[in-house]
């Protein structure tokens, strides 16, 4: 697919988020192993890529010499496009019969990397403006990061053709449902806006699948707004946090709850609901 991807890890966070005037590009770009890389492959898509590099990055072989090996392999090289980020860096290939406009950029090292690539891009500046939103989010989250990244890209021009699909996947250890380490895995297959529906739905789904965040404690004037909200939507039971239980069972906002207190995006969504 003729597209955009930004592969990178920062700290034990690693990822790939693509968009691209092609149908269901997250079945066919991203592949994340934690502790081992992230690729991205593209324009004339070799699958095949995902497993070689991912294999060699995990037997002790630079990402480089990694992605370097896989592309000589690989009679239809000249027509591909492939990023990754390993252990030890980040290195991104461009075949020369790829569309124009064409290339990317690789940097970092085992701290933090990436590797930013597109073909039929409406410029240069559509990964320049990918790069510098990564690296001006420093310190929030990869998903977060990889998302302001595509949507920087984007806003840029982006495809030259249009938008069709979007996605991202972020894998680290301790995150995402029941601790899973599944941080982020959404797809937007076909939609005339991906980017921006896939940041909508990555906000639902942080919503709900997050933990919580910038909880205050359940007292004084706040004890009360929330136990009047929450008797607004039927839930008077006298114990709050139960009340709150209820509530938030029903929203499927459970992962989010903390005794005696309660965190800020669920304080807004029963704002909200009882507006």
């Amino acid at each position: 697919p003729m597209t955009f991807s930004i592969a990178a890890h920062s700290g034990d966070a690693w990822g790939v988020a693509v968009a691209s005037k092609f149908v269901c590009v997250g079945a066919i770009v991203p592949e994340v192993r934690v502790g081992v890389g992230a690729v991205a492959t593209q324009a004339f898509c070799r699958h095949a890529y995902r497993a070689e590099i991912l294999d060699a990055l995990a037997s002790g072989v630079g990402v480089q010499a990694a992605l370097d090996s896989a592309v000589a392999g690989d009679d239809g090289r000249q027509t591909r496009q492939v990023g990754a980020v390993g252990a030890d860096g980040a290195a991104t290939y461009t075949g020369s019969d790829c569309m124009d406009w064409a290339g990317g950029v690789a940097r970092g090292d085992g701290d933090e990397a990436y590797a930013i690539q597109g073909n039929i891009l409406i410029g240069r500046e559509v990964t320049e403006e990918m790069e510098r939103a990564f690296l001006a989010t420093a310190g929030q989250s990869l998903d977060r990061r990889l998302l302001a990244a595509l949507l920087a890209g984007d806003a840029a021009g982006g495809d030259s053709r249009g938008r069709q699909s979007a996605a991202i996947v972020v894998h680290q250890p301790g995150t995402g449902y029941d601790g899973s380490g599944i941080r982020a895995d959404l797809r937007v297959d076909d939609h005339p806006n991906a980017p921006t529906e896939l940041a909508r739905v990555h906000a639902v789904a942080t919503l709900v699948l997050g933990s919580p965040e910038d909880v205050s404690p359940l007292e004084g004037a706040l004890y009360e707004e929330v136990a009047a909200h929450l008797r607004t939507l039927g839930h008077a039971d006298p114990d709050l946090d139960s009340a709150l239980a209820t509530w938030a069972g029903i929203e499927n906002l459970e992962n989010r709850l903390v005794a005696g207190g309660i965190d800020a995006r669920v304080l807004a969504e029963l704002r909200r609901a009882a507006s």
